[in-house]
């Protein structure tokens, strides 16, 4: 049987997964988060053998949840389920750490497909995905986020949203002239000058919800 955790924010997405996972044999739903921190415990607690991870959640968004839990547990295995196109985080979070990345309108079929994969200890790399990876290696097809490193990535999310470098050095339990040298980097890699040019970049390329 493999346990499954849903980590979402919205209760109709859960019952939803709840549904669609009761009429499956081999998979069994044993735990579920409506914030970051939850699935934190979750994980800690090794309570699933795949998580089902959402991307936006309050508290702890899930990039900075997968994250954490990689740093602690890098064999934990960890789903994306995400209403945001592949192409547009995918080949971060998988350099991240997760496990697999699928957009939550895919095929029931192909969501049932990726966790038995994921389950066994290997990623779930659909077609559309490998041909982003495929593109990634190519530096002239990259988009300027994909160059960013984790932690970069990580921090330009939060610059994106309008968050103080010092707010971010107390999410992510980093000190300020750490979160101000990756502000550095990430305006250097990007091409940009200010904040507000990384919020125009995040939202066109539709990194934010």
């Amino acid at each position: 049987m493999i346990r499954v955790a849903i980590c979402d924010d919205h209760q109709i997405v859960r019952a939803g997964f709840r549904q669609l996972f009761a009429e499956i044999p081999d998979i069994e739903v044993v735990a579920e988060a409506t914030n970051g921190k939850d699935a934190l415990d979750i994980a800690r607690k090794n309570l699933c053998d795949v998580m089902l991870l959402d991307i936006s959640m309050p508290d702890q968004n899930g990039v900075d949840t997968l994250r954490t839990i990689k740093q602690g547990q890098p064999d934990f295995p960890i789903m994306i389920l995400s209403i945001f196109p592949a192409r547009d985080y995918a080949l971060n979070l998988l350099r991240m750490g997760a496990n697999g990345y699928l957009n939550k309108e895919c095929d029931s079929a192909e969501l049932i497909s990726a966790i038995r994969a994921v389950a066994t200890g290997r990623r779930y790399v659909s077609p559309n995905i490998g041909e982003i990876l495929v593109q990634g290696i190519d530096q002239r097809s990259a988009a300027a986020h994909t160059e960013l490193s984790d932690r970069e990535f990580q921090v330009f999310l939060h610059l994106a949203k309008g968050e103080s470098v010092s707010t971010i050095a107390e999410k992510l339990s980093l000190s300020v002239k750490t979160i101000s040298t990756y502000r550095t980097r990430v305006m250097e890699k990007m091409g940009t000058q200010s904040n507000s040019d990384l919020t125009y970049y995040a939202l066109k390329n539709n990194l934010l919800e």
